[in-house]
């Protein structure tokens, strides 16, 4: 007769524990169901406004629930039973399988893991730590100082564009989506004269080389030539905030610029054109003046762009060509050269200087939008694009970019400073960053708490007169910004 091992008979006693638990089960229904209806019969005979057959049926549902209950406790004592059973046969062989112990190699394999996170977790903070440690070090050593110098508060909506005046004496001018364009006081921060003789938002201005008359593009489909008058306040002490050009605080809890503005509502208001040019079927986005100032040049939605004689308002040339709306046209500032943007990733290059005849180039080194190609005080242009690159190109080989600078967000209106050409680079994400011809990054205008742009930034000009202010921003939280820019500190750390 063969013997039963140890193993065989734990699982027939397991077995047979399992049957008369299944047998105790059903004693406990049979007696459930022939228990007396004294409880029951207590309970129907309290007070209560529900219907006979319905209360009947709720204590039938009550008891079924309270039976299900009573079988769950008693089958986990009887599982609790089975434990401890097979505890006290492991622990005569020298082992131990309780609770904890049966889940062990689990319990080792998460302590692992954890351990394995935590280390992650130290070397991240080192890592991160390493990082503020080596910026504030940079930041506080760093020569290269971005102050900002004034803010310019009034328009009613975001601003598109500015610009400053090429003669004396030197004013700001700002165009804005709530249908005006204004001259500020650079060092006051004044308001010195509004233009509201447009119907539409004014996308663009620009002032004559030589006289003081001021050219805008606006939505109304038109182009106006305006003259302008000004006198400057006195100049007050500027505030002293300074800020390395590396901090990167997000401020876009802080208070909407007041749309009312300190003065705006007191200065004079032009309201008429000297001249105004009608011959686009769309918005007129930008214009900008040859050189000399006897001609003009638009760009609008209508897929051209129109070459005007000032003095008659004669439309000489229309340029056409692009496949798709046109964002921007610039001029060389010393030959009679024109280059357009477009949305169709291109922008073209036009050649007057030939009186009799006009040459165009067509340049695609973009993958998106063109939103800004500006020329320089040398022989490259400056394209920038939604594709969040900005390419410099030589004019003399523009088949291929001879820079290209890659950011991580859309850039808008550029500007090229003329005697250090330096690129300053606004962004959607609120961002103005600074570059050199070769796409080496110099800084980054501080955004803080306290200072800087709010909202996407459109626009950025450089002052060549003045060095104390000698940059300007605009963007969509309707202010202008002033700065001041250590350019000699910046070149020296390049």
């Amino acid at each position: 007769m063969p013997v039963e091992s140890g193993n065989s008979a734990a699982a027939r006693q397991a077995k047979q524990k399992r049957k008369s638990h299944s047998l105790s089960i059903r004693r406990t229904n049979s007696t459930e169901q022939d228990r007396p209806s004294g409880h029951r019969d207590m309970l129907e005979a309290q007070d209560s406004k529900l219907p006979l057959s319905l209360r009947s049926n709720l204590l039938d549902l009550f008891g079924q629930i309270e039976r299900e209950f009573e079988n769950l406790y008693i089958e986990n004592l009887e599982l609790r039973r089975e434990i401890e059973s097979l505890n006290e046969r492991l622990a005569g062989e020298g082992q131990t399988v309780d609770g904890g112990d049966l889940t062990k190699g689990a319990l080792k394999t998460k302590a692992s893991h954890s351990t394995s996170q935590l280390s992650q977790k130290l070397k991240t903070t080192y890592k991160a730590s390493t990082s503020k440690i080596v910026s504030s070090f940079k930041a506080t050593t760093s020569r290269a100082v971005c102050q900002l110098v004034k803010e310019y508060v009034g328009h009613r909506d975001g601003i598109w564009d500015l610009a400053l005046t090429r003669t004396q004496p030197t004013v700001l001018g700002t165009a804005s989506a709530d249908h005006c364009a204004m001259l500020w006081s650079i060092e006051t921060g004044k308001c010195l004269l509004k233009y509201a003789g447009h119907a539409g938002s004014v996308n663009s201005i620009k002032f004559h080389p030589t006289e003081q008359m001021a050219l805008t593009a606006s939505g109304d489909q038109t182009a106006h030539i305006w003259r302008y008058m000004v006198q400057l306040p006195l100049p007050q002490p500027p505030a002293d905030i300074s800020v390395s050009c590396d901090d990167d605080v997000d401020f876009s809890d802080k208070d909407e610029a007041d749309p009312e503005g300190d003065g705006v509502n007191e200065c004079p208001t032009v309201r008429v054109a000297t001249t105004t040019l009608k011959s686009h079927q769309g918005v007129v986005i930008a214009a900008d003046w040859l050189v000399g100032g006897r001609q003009v040049v638009t760009a609008s939605w209508d897929r051209a762009a129109n070459l005007y004689e000032v003095e008659t308002s004669e439309l000489v040339h229309t340029l056409t060509g692009h496949d798709q709306e046109l964002t921007h046209c610039c001029t060389h500032p010393t030959q009679r050269l024109v280059v357009t943007s477009s949305r169709d990733t291109t922008f073209r290059l036009w050649d007057f200087r030939d009186p009799s005849i006009h040459s165009v180039n067509v340049f695609q080194g973009h993958t998106d939008t063109v939103t800004s190609a500006v020329f320089t005080a040398g022989d490259n242009v400056v394209s920038g694009s939604d594709d969040r690159t900005v390419k410099v190109w030589d004019l003399k080989n523009m088949r291929s970019p001879i820079a290209t600078i890659r950011t991580d967000s859309a850039v808008n209106r550029i500007s090229v400073s003329a005697t250090q050409r330096i690129i300053a680079l606004p962004h959607d994400n609120r961002q103005v960053r600074l570059f050199d011809m070769t796409g080496v990054r110099l800084a980054r205008l501080p955004r803080s708490n306290r200072q800087g742009h709010r909202r996407m930034v459109c626009c950025s000009a450089w002052n060549e007169e003045n060095q104390a202010c000698n940059l300007f921003t605009c963007g969509f939280d309707r202010q202008a910004i002033g700065w001041n820019i250590n350019i000699s500190a910046l070149l020296q750390e390049k």
